[in-house]
């Protein structure tokens, strides 16, 4: 049986996980097998908080445009509701940038509905 010499593969392999995990504390940008299970993992907090971070905007905007209705003594789920009827289709973002930067607009906005 023919030997298999894979240490240029194997040396690819670890600088590149070197190269990924350069600025971790300790180990975890010094060992190989540190270093890949850090990567690894960082990259899986990384996916996770881009998701979380959808969430809370979302739940920002939603505190943003309930506090601008409440001022109005108005329902934030009947107001979206009458909107939706209306067939306006502005979504959650722009109707809170609205209601932060152009209340007179916002104000324009909820009074159609």
């Amino acid at each position: 049986m023919v030997r298999v010499k894979r240490g240029n593969l194997s040396l690819k392999r670890k600088k590149k996980y070197f190269k990924f995990c350069k600025g971790y504390r300790g180990s975890n940008s010094r060992l190989s097998t540190m270093a890949m299970e850090q990567t690894v993992q960082s990259l899986q907090y990384a996916y996770i908080g881009r998701k979380l971070k959808k969430r809370s905007f979302r739940k920002y905007w939603i505190y943003r445009i309930n506090s601008s209705l409440s001022a109005l003594n108005l329902k934030y789920s009947i107001v979206l509701g009458n909107l939706k009827k209306l067939k306006i289709f502005l979504n959650k973002k722009i109707l809170a940038h609205l209601s932060y930067n152009d209340p007179s607009a916002f104000e324009i906005l909820v009074k159609k509905s």
